[in-house]
């Protein structure tokens, strides 16, 4: 009985942990490859953005048919996709879990309310200049 306690505690504990984390990344699909992204690169992404509080759809490049293209690490996109889109292959799909702090903050943007922790689900489908690693 003590240690089923214990070990509910410790896996409470490890939960809060990680939601206290401005970026959480789980590479959802993993891909290897030689050249990842790095800061300066002109990247393309599709992604599907959902509200962590209720499930809802804010934004989604599936449905334009259309990835986004920025360059990464640049502040052209909010901090959580600056600093979770780095390292990443082509092909590569990861779950990024973005706290207020490295998402909108307190200001929020269109359908996103102030103080939302964001859930995006990406896929890197190319980094300019740089053709896909076929391992």
């Amino acid at each position: 009985m003590r240690l089923a306690i214990l070990s509910s505690v410790f896996a409470l504990l490890a939960l809060t942990s990680a939601l206290d984390k401005p970026l959480d990344i789980q590479v959802t699909s993993p891909v290897e490859c030689e050249r990842k992204t790095k800061t300066g690169d002109k990247v393309e992404v599709h992604y599907r953005g959902t509200l962590a509080a209720d499930g809802t759809e804010f934004d989604a490049s599936y449905n334009r048919g259309q990835p986004l293209s920025f360059f990464v690490g640049k502040g052209a996109v909010i901090k959580g996709w600056d600093l979770g889109l780095l390292d990443m292959c082509i092909g590569e799909k990861r779950k990024l879990t973005i706290q207020p702090e490295y998402g909108y903050g307190a200001n929020g943007m269109g359908p996103i309310p102030a103080n939302s922790v964001l859930i995006f689900e990406t896929e890197l489908v190319g980094i300019g200049g740089v053709p896909k690693d076929e391992l």
